[in-house]
């Protein structure tokens, strides 16, 4: 493990390489899984407030679904998610854009329409967040749909850490990410 700040991060989030290639994987992780996005407390009140903003951006599966059961629910483990079509499948805020699924949330948010991007977890993957009252640890979610995007990562030389940098820092700050590349520099 490496440890910035108040954060472990586990060594594959600086040594795997990934970037996303949506034209092979088509998006996946918003369709697949055996629940929605992790959603931290904070993103609860958010996602109430901005749905009306959203709304227009979404498919009419995701807003029937968002009006049946809320703009998040519980899952099985008991932590809140986004809520997903059809039990378990895409995510209510799935959109499409020329086969790929895109997120209606950050559509909002590229139209001007909100200031939140999307929840953290959907911003990070394939980073996955464990919080503990003292510190975070960063893991790296292994899933065979994204091997499209180990190979591009591969063939780019860009790793997890680099390619999440935007995200990162939204979650930690500059700083924090400046003390990560010079960690990183001393492996």
């Amino acid at each position: 493990m490496i440890e910035v700040g108040s954060v472990l991060l586990h060594e594959d989030v600086v040594k795997e390489n990934f970037v996303c290639n949506l034209n092979k994987c088509k998006g996946a992780c918003c369709l697949e899984g055996d629940s929605g996005a992790p959603l931290n407390y904070d993103e609860l009140d958010v996602l109430d407030e901005i749905y009306p903003k959203v709304k227009p951006f979404m498919t009419a599966k995701g807003i029937a679904t968002v009006e049946e059961v809320g703009t998040y629910v519980t899952d099985f483990e008991g932590d809140y998610t986004t809520p997903c079509v059809d039990t378990n499948k895409e995510c209510a805020y799935v959109t499409w854009d020329n086969g790929i699924t895109k997120c209606a949330i950050e559509k909002a948010y590229e139209h001007g329409a909100i200031t939140w991007q999307k929840p953290i977890s959907c911003h990070l993957y394939p980073i996955r967040i464990t919080t503990y009252p003292e510190f975070d640890v960063l893991n790296y979610d292994r899933w065979s749909i994204c091997s499209p995007a180990c190979s591009f990562g591969n063939e780019l030389k860009v790793s997890v850490h680099q390619f999440l940098k935007g995200p990162l820092i939204r979650k930690y700050g500059e700083e924090w990410y400046r003390e990560l590349e010079d960690t990183v520099a001393g492996i």
